[in-house]
């Protein structure tokens, strides 16, 4: 197939356009920063495209003969020049509309767990205001309409991530003793190859078509819990000091000021509600999930052999 892949650049997006790229797909990424995609360069059937998704012909010229679109553009918190309603709302409604005049079969779409408009965090607002574009979209009597397909995985873990990475930073950094809002928050981490999977199972299946697909991990935990394994595989101090809510607000808004704001208040109030899946959407695309324990040490630093062979094993045997 012809896809073209946004936000193909970033941390699921790697690995989801190298997959893609060895399963024989021919692949178009567009990146305002040509430099990020190194690692995509060695690849033969992936055309790196220099490109502002948000430019107002930009869409309609990337999906030009494609089979297929997969939009992965996502934001933690609103940076200069992206809002996260532009980002997260008004995007996939451009996305469905070129791709419906480009002919475009299927478009899958990366939304996020809890998305609801009635979330209590703009983030997750905006999110859900992206799949109702998606939805609500009538068909133009000129084109046919693309089949969507909306993806929604709870924290995503892996080699790269934002997630168990940043955490061993800031237990290196502070010598274990970690001031944690929600500490009590649950999540099912997902590990990325198995987002992976569940693109790459969708595409081009008609089951797949109008469905939504809640994606977690096997092992439900808390905010805490999920730092106290992060430290464990990467044998760190931990020290965590649950923050009352109060605490844990005026903490986002500090943290919310500072370069790349690590922290941010519409973080907290994300963080006010459980990150876990009521429907079991792997297993609908038949994937059995990894253990979050099983792959930490891949790249968190463990130096036991067994360990690494197990994890290998486990891999192939998949």
């Amino acid at each position: 197939m012809n896809i073209c892949v946004l936000g193909g650049t970033g941390f699921v997006g790697t690995e989801l356009v190298t997959r893609l790229a060895l399963d024989g797909h021919w692949v178009r990424v567009p990146t305002r920063n040509l430099a990020r995609a190194q690692r995509l360069r060695v690849l033969d059937t992936v055309e790196l495209r220099a490109a502002d998704v948000h430019a107002p012909t930009a869409l309609s010229q990337l999906f030009a003969d494609c089979d297929a679109v997969i939009n992965l553009v996502g934001i933690l918190n609103p940076r200069r020049g992206a809002s996260f309603h532009a980002m997260h709302t008004e995007l996939p409604g451009r996305i469905l509309a070129a791709a419906r005049g480009a002919g475009v079969r299927q478009v899958l779409h990366m939304s996020a767990l809890g998305a609801d408009e009635r979330a209590p965090s703009q983030y997750l607002r905006s999110k859900a205001g992206g799949e109702a574009q998606l939805r609500a979209a009538p068909p133009s009597s000129a084109h046919t309409q693309p089949a969507v397909t909306i993806f929604r995985p709870s924290v995503i873990f892996g080699a790269g991530d934002s997630l168990t990475n940043r955490f061993a930073k800031l237990l290196r950094l502070t010598a274990g003793f970690l001031p944690l809002a929600r500490a009590r928050t649950r999540f099912a981490p997902i590990h990325v190859l198995d987002v992976v999977e569940a693109f790459r199972r969708a595409l081009g299946a008609r089951v797949s078509f109008g469905r939504i697909y809640q994606l977690c991990g096997p092992d439900v935990m808390t905010l805490g819990e999920l730092v106290r394994l992060t430290a464990r595989v990467a044998r760190l101090p931990c020290h965590i000091v649950p923050l009352p809510d109060a605490a844990a607000r005026l903490q986002g808004l500090v943290m919310g000021l500072l370069p790349g704001k690590p922290f941010s208040l519409d973080n907290f109030r994300s963080l006010t509600v459980d990150c876990v899946c009521q429907e079991d959407g792997c297993a609908r695309l038949g994937i059995e999930p990894q253990h979050m324990e099983a792959v930490l040490p891949s790249y968190l630093g463990d130096d036991d052999t067994e360990t690494q062979l197990a994890l290998l094993r486990r891999t192939a045997d998949r």
